[in-house]
């Protein structure tokens, strides 16, 4: 008998994936997920019917998240991750040396014990002494502190179920409190392609707060339509304006100096989506 994993993006989208094995699936208190074993991209996690990273192509996103922001700031030394129970981001920011403390908050216990006993090689990272796990809710966390953060990083799910909180204006506006004068946001801020609908009231929210607001994309083939987009948001630093030069190679698979650059540079349908396209 074959076994056949479907995501459904919306009526008229699905994919599809063939699946070897079903390794755990449950409902937790927040979610259902489940982590499976497909053929093409490996152990793969999924919460709430959505592929959220797979053994294959994980390297892409959490590079991509966690880099550009660790090269723009300057001397990040303390980094808080709302989401990201699967350990990727972590991972990569561990590798920034001058950063002394990782706070993860990630409101599902599951996901994280899921993490450390079928993805390895994603949360190798979460028995660092640098990293402190916080099983709670992000909005709350975020509002409690104030001044506190270099560089806060949005690793969310999509807008559903726990996470939609997390795509809204008064949250970001909770972020840039919490963060020192010169801190950084970035968040995952779903596909331009299957989010067309909502990725302009995200990216304004953000640049509500962010005098410096920049969106950059990458390719995950596992994500729907395979383009993805971040937002950046800075209170001093502008992503653009750093040196290539002064990027350190810390072993990566997808990001680079160059690519740091690139990454910015928008198709003119992403510009004009979001607001900032060329007067003419």
């Amino acid at each position: 008998m074959e076994l056949w994993y479907y995501e459904t993006e919306n009526s008229d989208l699905a994919l599809q994936y063939h699946i070897n094995q079903v390794l755990v699936l449950k409902q937790t208190d927040y979610q259902e997920l489940a982590v499976v074993e497909t053929d093409r991209f490996g152990r793969t996690l999924i919460l709430d019917g959505a592929v959220q990273t797979t053994i294959k192509d994980e390297y892409v996103y959490h590079e991509m998240i966690a880099h550009v922001p660790l090269f723009t700031h300057p001397h990040p030394e303390k980094v808080l991750i709302i989401g990201g129970g699967d350990g990727g981001t972590v991972r990569e920011t561990l590798k920034h040396k001058n950063v002394k403390e990782i706070h993860l908050v990630e409101i599902d216990p599951e996901v994280v014990a899921a993490a450390k006993e079928y993805l390895p090689e994603i949360s190798c990272g979460l028995s660092d002494p640098r990293v402190f796990i916080h099983h709670t809710d992000g909005i709350k966390f975020v509002a409690d502190h104030k001044n506190e953060y270099d560089l806060i990083i949005i690793d969310s799910s999509d807008p559903i179920g726990p996470a939609v909180g997390l795509f809204r204006a008064e949250f970001y506006a909770n972020v840039y409190r919490a963060l020192k004068d010169d801190g950084i946001l970035v968040a995952q801020t779903e596909s331009p392609w299957i989010n067309a609908d909502i990725i302009p009231d995200i990216y304004q929210g953000i640049k509500a707060s962010f005098p410096i607001t920049r969106m950059y994309l990458c390719y995950i083939p596992t994500y729907p339509c395979g383009m993805w987009s971040f937002t950046l948001g800075s209170k001093k630093y502008d992503p653009l304006k750093v040196d290539p030069a002064k990027i350190t190679d810390l072993g990566y698979r997808y990001y680079t100096p160059h690519l740091h650059q690139a990454s910015f540079a928008l198709p003119q349908f992403v510009q004009e989506m979001i607001g900032e396209a060329a007067k003419k």
